[in-house]
């Protein structure tokens, strides 16, 4: 898959959240968000003892977050292109990629394109 094709999988994965509103969004990463409950339920990785930048290490936490497509849209409501470091397991780079295909598919799509 090309690059531009695993971008535009991605936004229209995140369209189901659409019409979900922000508030809505924030309660089910800070809810379900592995990042948000694994530190502080003082839980330590099973990778503890590797040798992974912080990069590597978001991105593999949010490998098997059950929030991390609510995160990542709700980050490029927020942020757009504009944010740093892993978010929804995609990163910086990756979300800046990522934001005018996401932003165009809402415009499409009729509705705000933050």
């Amino acid at each position: 898959m090309n690059p531009e094709n695993y971008y535009e999988v991605i936004a229209a994965d995140l369209d189901r959240f659409a019409t979900v509103p922000d508030e809505v969004l924030w309660e089910i990463v800070t809810l379900d968000g592995r990042c948000l409950w694994l530190v502080p339920a003082d839980e330590t990785p099973e990778w503890d003892e590797e040798e992974l930048t912080d990069r590597e290490l978001a991105a593999r936490l949010c490998a098997e977050c059950p929030a991390r497509r609510a995160c990542l849209e709700l980050e490029l409501r927020v942020a757009g292109a504009d944010s740093v470091g892993v978010w929804g397991g995609l990163s910086d780079e990756d979300r800046r990629a990522l934001y005018p295909v996401w932003r165009a598919r809402r415009g499409r799509m009729g509705g705000p394109s933050s």
